[in-house]
């Protein structure tokens, strides 16, 4: 069985590396872009129809609520499982994006070993154990 469909948007270069090979090398998602803002992150979820997109929050051109925002707005990705990376702790920032449609919301863990599973948990809950209505068009 082919692996899940990624994203990832992330200003931050060495972020958008280190998740990717984090998540080749875990099996967990097979990456097929990176954005690095959020007007490219659109083009590219309208493009490919990821089964998932990793949406960091302060990106350029478009913030991450606004590319969220314009992703749930398509009624076709309406239903991709959207995790918001984020270094931001704001409670502020946590509610606008759940309120916005994320599905969930993880800081962007220092500890290495916490961020790997938690990538895991991600994966086995959205990619693995949850039914999904079929996106691809």
């Amino acid at each position: 069985m082919p692996l899940p469909t990624a994203i990832l948007a992330d200003d931050h270069e060495i972020v958008r590396r280190g998740l990717a090979a984090l998540l080749t090398n875990e099996k967990l998602c097979t990456v097929i872009a990176e954005a690095s803002d959020g007007l490219s992150a659109v083009k590219l979820v309208e493009k490919h129809r990821p089964q998932v997109l990793f949406l960091d929050l302060n990106l350029p051109k478009m913030t991450g609520l606004e590319v969220l925002e314009t992703v749930r707005a398509t009624p076709s990705l309406r239903t991709a499982p959207v995790v918001v990376l984020s270094t931001s702790r704001r409670q502020e920032d946590v509610e606008q994006m759940y309120a916005a449609g994320a599905n969930t919301y993880i800081e962007k863990p220092p500890d290495f070993v916490r961020f790997v599973e938690a990538l895991r948990v991600i994966h086995r809950y959205w990619l693995v154990l949850a039914q999904l209505p079929n996106t691809r068009e």
